[in-house]
């Protein structure tokens, strides 16, 4: 079961003019930054109320978030919403007949191991599950 909105993940080509904009526009300092590897991005994190900002830069030609940069403006990117078990809830949004884009759960950033269901499977929003490891 989805159990509350964790946080919104918005595409930015520049990192740090994207921190500097959200410092001042949110009155404070971003909680976390963080390099994902395996996605190939550089992520910083701000915590608004109970949900979360993630801002999201590619670090390389093949990064997800460069592709997307290059066919659509910087903003939204993902909703992301915290399970209690991510396991589980892939299994249901399968038999729901969702397309996810993992077979298996992958450690991505903020320590929460991580599931994306396809845009075309949800009325062109990419959403991201995440759960705390």
């Amino acid at each position: 079961m989805l159990t509350n909105l964790e946080h919104l993940g918005l595409a930015v080509k520049d990192l740090k003019s994207a921190t500097a904009l959200y410092t001042a526009l949110l009155g404070q300092e971003p909680y976390k930054q963080e390099h994902v590897a395996s996605e190939a991005v550089d992520t910083v994190f701000f915590q608004v109320g109970g949900s979360k900002i993630e801002l999201l830069a590619g670090t390389s030609p093949e990064s997800a978030i460069t592709r997307y940069l290059d066919k659509k403006p910087e903003g939204i990117h993902h909703v992301a919403f915290e399970v209690d078990d991510i396991r589980a809830e892939m299994a249901r949004l399968r038999a729901e007949g969702f397309t996810l884009l993992n077979e298996e759960p992958k450690v991505g950033a903020d320590n929460k191991l991580v599931c994306f269901v396809h845009p075309k499977s949800a009325n062109g929003v990419l959403v991201e599950l995440c759960q705390s490891i």
